[in-house]
């Protein structure tokens, strides 16, 4: 994908999520993340947005420490939360729409360039927490399926092979993810010693079907298997060990 694709996906989503947060209500709780309501959502989304437009729009070449990222996530009163959330995602767009394309500075996950990184985790940050919005006030999410394959290669190709041993396991588990409006498929070793991702389909003990997008989701545990064949072993080793965290 294109980094102009990434930000209007980025876009699109920040305002369908605003959307939904405003249908569904502050207080109404998020399924896919016990303990929050909708208006944590919102506050973590906005902060996470200023964050990322900081590094942006200051060129920054270190990430900020623990105690300067807490100024990104200082927001108002309920009654003006969906305001700040939308205010901050617009100026993300602005900041990576306006970025000089020579833009230098930290990220953490390969990428062609910094304002590709930036764009593409931007928009994938967005378009999981659309959902969030989204399944809170009781609607089924689903996804434009190139994005979402796009998001499977992110956080397979990207977060977990930062820390591949995370998912080694004995005796060695694999399955395969393969999407059925696509012609695309992964398949997923769990070996002894770290974390494997092939491209394509090989023969594995478990296999899981759907949709790019209830991969997607499923993958980020915002969906459960929609066609599980063969041993779900593999796929419940994956549950447990496969989580990204806020770093």
């Amino acid at each position: 994908m294109h980094i102009d694709q990434y930000v209007a996906t980025l876009q699109d989503d920040g305002e369908r999520l605003a959307v939904a947060a405003g249908r569904a209500g502050l207080d109404a709780p998020v399924p896919a993340c016990p303990g929050w309501t909708v208006a944590d959502l919102l506050r973590h989304l906005g902060g996470v947005h200023r964050w990322a437009t900081a590094h942006v729009v200051m060129e920054r070449k270190e990430p900020f420490s623990r105690d300067e990222e807490q100024q990104f996530f200082q927001a108002p009163a309920d009654a003006a939360l969906l305001d700040w959330f939308r205010e901050g995602h617009r100026a993300l767009i602005v900041a990576l729409a306006s970025a000089d394309p020579g833009l230098d500075c930290w990220t953490f996950l390969p990428a062609g360039s910094p304002r590709e990184f930036w764009a593409r985790r931007q928009a994938h940050e967005t378009a999981v927490h659309r959902a969030d919005a989204e399944a809170a006030g009781g609607s089924r999410p689903r996804g434009v399926a190139q994005f979402a394959a796009d998001g499977i290669d992110e956080l397979l190709d990207g977060f977990f092979r930062r820390r591949p041993q995370r998912l080694a396991t004995d005796p060695p588990l694999r399955m395969t993810l393969s999407a059925t409006d696509l012609p695309r498929a992964w398949t997923i070793r769990m070996e002894t010693d770290r974390l494997y991702v092939d491209p394509g389909a090989q023969p594995t003990g478990l296999t899981l079907t759907g949709t790019a997008s209830d991969l997607y989701l499923l993958l980020w545990n915002r969906a459960e298997p929609p066609s599980l064949e063969g041993d779900p072993a593999a796929w419940e080793s994956w549950r447990d060990r496969a989580t990204v965290t806020w770093s």
